[in-house]
Formats: structure tokens, C-alpha cells, sequence
């Protein structure tokens, strides 16, 4: 696999990652408020720059 594919893929996932992080804080709020969590908690579109920095990578672990 080339340079290009693998940062291809390495974007990939970390799109696909913040999508399932985002997806999972809507789900939890939708249970909060009492809402099915499939009626209106679908991610469409581009993340902005807010949401990459929020949900993104950090240098922080859990032990």
C-alpha cells in the first residue's frame, strides 16, 4: 500500500471514528430527553473544524 492509500486510510477512520463518537453522544441525549434514539439522530455532511478538535484525538489515555 502506498503513501497516498495509507493516508488515505488513516483519514478514513478517523472521519468514521468522530462520525461513531458523535453518533453515540446523540443517542445518549436522545435517551435523556425520552426520544427513540433512530428518529432523528443521523450525522449527514462534514464535520467542521469545532468538531474534528472536540472529538478528535487527544494525548489524554484511560488506565
Amino acid at each position: 500500500m502506498g503513501t497516498q492509500d495509507q493516508a488515505r486510510a488513516l483519514m478514513m477512520r478517523h472521519h468514521q471514528t468522530i462520525k461513531n463518537r458523535q453518533q453515540s453522544l446523540l443517542n445518549r441525549v436522545a435517551d435523556e430527553v425520552g426520544a427513540e434514539p433512530g428518529d432523528c439522530t443521523t450525522i449527514q455532511g462534514k464535520f467542521n473544524s469545532h468538531s474534528v478538535n472536540s472529538y478528535g484525538r487527544s494525548n489524554a489515555t484511560m488506565s
